[in-house]
C-alpha cells in the first residue's frame, strides 16, 4: 500500500514539474513573440499575454524577461497586472509598492498610457485602505495627463474611464451619492463607446451601490442584476461574487431574506475559493444578517461573529462597523438588551471614529497642500520681485547711456528710443505688479475658512462638513486660475464671490443675507472685469460695516446698466456705516493700514487704460428716516469699450 502511495506522490511531483516547466516554455514564447515587435499600447500586448493575467508566478517572469531585455512598456504592463492580482487577493500594501515600480517604469518609457494607468492603479490601491484624498489625486493626476493626449488611442479612453469610475467609488466613500453617480455614468458612457464589458459592469455595479445609498431599492437592484449579467457573460468570478452579495443584501432589506439566504450561501462558497477576505467576511456577516431576520439566532451569531473576527484580522474598517450594528440588531431580537447596547455603542463608536478620521485626514491634507501651494506662490513672489529688480536696473543703466550717447552725436533720436524703451519697461513692470497681487491670496482668510469647517467635522456634522469643503474647494480653484488672467467674465466673477461669501458667512453662523440682482438685459458672459475685482469691496463691507451690527445683516449686489458706455455694479450694506466704522477703528490700540481697496484702484486704472472711458468708484452713506446711519452703498462704474 505504501508503495502505491510512494508511486502516487512521485508521479504527482512529475507531472508538476513538467506542467510548470511546459507553462515556463509557454511563457518565453510569447515574450520572445512580443520582444520582435515591442508593441507599445495595452491592447497590443493584452492580446498575446492576457492567458497570464492570474498567474503570479508567469507574471513575475515576464518581469524579470522584458527588464534584461530593456524593453520598458512590457515590463509595466506585467508589473501593473501583478499589482492587480495582489489586490484582489488584499495584499493592499504590496499591491501599492509593485504600482509604484509600474509608474517608475513607464516614466522611463516615456509612454502616456501605462503612466495614466499606473496612476489610475494606485489611486485604486489607496482607495481600498481609505487613503481618499492620496487615492483622488493620483486619479486626477491620471485624468489630466490622459486629457492632454488630442487623439487618444483605446487604452487612453479606458484609463479616462478608470479615472472617473475611481474618482465615483471616492465620492461614495464621503457619502457624495449624487457627485458618485456623476462620475460613475461619465465612466459608463466611455466604456460603452469602446464596447468594453468589465468597464461596462463595474459601473453599473457602483450605479447600483449609489441607488441603493439613497433608498432606490428597486433601481439598484435592476442595475445589479446588468452587472450581474455581463459578469457571467464574460466569466468573471469576482464580479459574480460582488454582485450577488449586493443582490442578497438588497433581497434582506426588502424583507425577503429566504431568498437572500441560497443565494449568499452559494456566495460564500466561491468567495472562499477566490481566497479575497473582504469578500468572505462579507459574506458572513450578510448571511448572519439573513438568519437574524428568519430568527435563526444560533447560527445568525455564529456567522456574523465568524465575519467580525476576519474583518478585524484584516483590517477591514467598515465591515467591522457594519458586523457590530447586526449583532446588536441579534441581540435585541432576543431581548438581551444589554449586549444590544453593548454593540450599538461599539458600531456608533467605531462609524464615528471612521468617518472622522477620513474627513479630518482630507482637510489635513487640503492644509498641506495649501500650505505647500503658499510657498510656491512666495517663490514666485520673489522670482518676479527679482525680475522687477532687474528692469529697475536695466532702465537706469539705459537712462545713463542714452544721456552719454544723447549729448555726443544723436540726442533728439536717441531720445524717442529711450522713451519707447522706457515705456515698454514701464508697461512691463506694471503687468508683473498685476501678476504679483493675482497670487497673493489672503493667508487669514484660507486658515479661518478650513479651521471652521474643521469644527464641524468635531462636531460631527458632516454634511456642513463636505457642503462647505466642496465650496471652499471651488473658490481656490478659481482664485488660482485667476492668478494666470488678466481680465474675466463679470458672470465668473458673481459666481466667484459667492463661493466666497458662502465661505465668509461661516464665520457669521450664517447671519448675513446675500443677494445679488441682475438686470435681465445684461448679458454678463460678454462684460469684462478684472479677476476678484469685488472681493475688496465684500471683505470691507463685512469687516467695517457689518461684523459689529446686530440684528440683521444684508449684503446686496446690483448689476444695472445706465448707459451703453458704462456697466454700473453696485454693493450696499445695511452696517453701521463709515461714521460709526471710523470712531470703532479709532479707539484700535493697534491700528492696521489697509491696501486692498487702493490695490484694487490702481488694477482698476490700469485695466481701464484700454478703453476710451475710465472707471469711477463712489462710496455713500445711506442715511434712514430718523437721520440716522443705515448702511453704505458702494457704486462701481466699469467702462465697456
Amino acid at each position: 500500500m505504501n508503495k502505491f502511495i510512494l508511486i502516487f506522490i512521485f508521479f504527482s511531483i512529475s507531472f508538476g514539474n513538467i506542467t510548470a516547466q511546459k507553462k515556463k516554455v509557454d511563457v518565453q514564447k510569447r515574450a520572445d513573440s512580443i520582444l520582435k515587435i515591442k508593441p507599445k499600447t495595452y491592447k497590443e500586448i493584452n492580446t498575446i499575454l492576457r492567458v497570464f493575467r492570474k498567474d503570479t508566478t508567469q507574471l513575475r517572469l515576464l518581469v524579470n524577461i522584458f527588464s534584461e531585455k530593456g524593453y520598458l512598456v512590457g515590463k509595466s504592463y506585467a508589473l501593473n497586472i501583478l499589482g492587480t492580482q495582489y489586490r484582489n487577493y488584499s495584499d493592499y500594501k504590496k499591491a501599492i509598492k509593485i504600482h509604484k515600480k509600474a509608474l517608475e517604469t513607464a516614466i522611463k518609457a516615456n509612454n502616456i498610457e501605462f503612466r495614466v494607468f499606473s496612476l489610475n492603479m494606485l489611486g485604486v490601491d489607496y482607495r481600498k485602505i481609505d487613503a481618499n484624498r492620496t487615492a483622488l489625486d493620483y486619479n486626477q493626476e491620471a485624468l489630466a495627463l490622459a486629457e492632454t493626449v488630442e487623439n487618444p488611442n483605446l487604452g487612453l479612453r479606458r484609463s479616462i474611464a478608470v479615472s472617473h469610475n475611481s474618482m465615483g467609488n471616492i465620492y461614495l466613500l464621503l457619502k457624495q451619492y449624487d457627485l458618485a453617480s456623476n462620475q460613475f455614468y461619465k465612466s459608463l458612457k466611455i466604456e460603452e463607446s469602446i464596447n468594453n464589458e468589465l468597464g461596462i459592469a463595474i459601473n453599473n455595479q457602483n450605479i447600483g451601490y449609489a441607488k441603493e445609498a439613497l433608498g432606490d431599492l428597486d433601481e439598484a437592484l435592476d442595475y445589479y442584476k446588468g452587472s450581474l449579467s455581463v459578469n457571467i457573460k464574460i466569466n468573471n468570478r469576482f464580479g459574480i461574487v460582488i454582485c450577488n452579495s449586493s443582490i442578497g443584501r438588497i433581497y434582506i432589506k426588502q424583507g425577503n431574506s429566504k431568498k437572500a439566504i441560497p443565494l449568499i450561501k452559494n456566495n460564500l462558497l466561491e468567495a472562499i475559493k477566490l481566497e479575497n477576505q473582504d469578500y468572505l467576511s462579507t459574506e458572513y456577516i450578510n448571511l448572519g444578517w439573513a438568519q437574524t431576520k428568519l430568527y435563526q439566532y444560533e447560527n445568525a451569531e455564529k456567522n456574523l461573529l465568524k465575519g467580525l473576527e476576519i474583518a478585524k484580522k484584516y483590517g477591514f474598517s467598515s465591515v467591522i462597523s457594519e458586523a457590530y450594528a447586526h449583532l446588536s440588531e441579534l441581540a435585541q431580537q432576543k431581548n438581551d438588551f444589554e449586549n444590544s447596547l453593548a454593540y450599538y455603542k461599539l458600531a456608533e463608536e467605531f462609524d464615528e471614529k471612521i468617518s472622522n478620521e477620513r474627513n479630518i485626514q482630507y482637510v489635513n491634507d487640503l492644509i498641506i497642500k495649501y500650505d505647500s501651494e503658499k510657498k510656491n506662490n512666495q517663490i514666485k513672489v520673489l522670482a518676479k520681485q527679482n525680475e522687477i529688480d532687474k528692469l529697475d536696473f536695466s532702465k537706469k543703466r539705459n537712462i545713463f547711456l542714452i544721456s552719454l550717447v544723447s549729448l555726443v552725436l544723436l540726442g533728439l533720436v536717441l531720445y524717442f528710443l529711450y522713451r519707447h524703451r522706457y515705456l515698454k519697461n514701464e508697461k512691463r513692470i506694471l503687468t508683473l505688479e498685476q501678476d504679483l497681487l493675482s497670487i497673493q491670496m489672503n493667508p487669514h482668510f484660507i486658515f479661518n475658512a478650513l479651521n471652521s469647517i474643521k469644527l464641524y467635522i468635531i462636531n460631527n456634522e458632516q454634511k456642513n462638513a463636505v457642503h462647505y469643503l466642496n465650496k471652499f474647494s471651488k473658490l481656490i480653484r478659481k482664485i488660482l486660475d485667476a492668478s494666470s488672467v488678466k481680465e474675466t467674465s463679470l458672470a465668473e466673477e458673481l459666481e466667484t464671490m459667492d463661493l466666497y461669501m458662502g465661505i465668509e458667512n461661516i464665520r457669521f453662523s450664517n447671519q448675513i443675507k446675500y443677494e445679488t440682482i441682475i438686470d435681465s438685459s445684461i448679458d454678463l458672459e460678454n462684460i469684462k472685469v478684472p479677476p476678484l475685482v469685488l472681493q475688496p469691496f465684500l471683505e470691507n463691507a463685512i469687516w467695517h460695516g457689518l461684523s459689529s451690527k446686530k440684528g440683521l445683516k444684508k449684503i446686496i449686489i446690483s448689476v444695472s446698466q445706465s448707459n451703453k458706455e458704462f456697466i454700473q455694479i453696485d454693493i450696499e450694506d445695511n452696517g453701521i456705516g463709515r461714521i460709526e466704522a471710523a470712531k470703532i477703528k479709532a479707539k484700535k490700540v493697534i491700528h492696521r493700514k489697509s491696501i486692498g481697496i487702493d490695490l484694487t484702484k490702481e488694477r482698476l486704472t490700469n485695466f481701464a487704460k484700454d478703453f476710451q472711458n475710465s472707471f469711477s468708484l463712489t462710496f455713500n452713506d445711506l442715511i434712514n428716516d430718523t437721520n440716522n446711519s443705515s448702511g453704505t452703498k458702494l457704486t462701481l462704474q466699469i467702462p465697456l469699450f
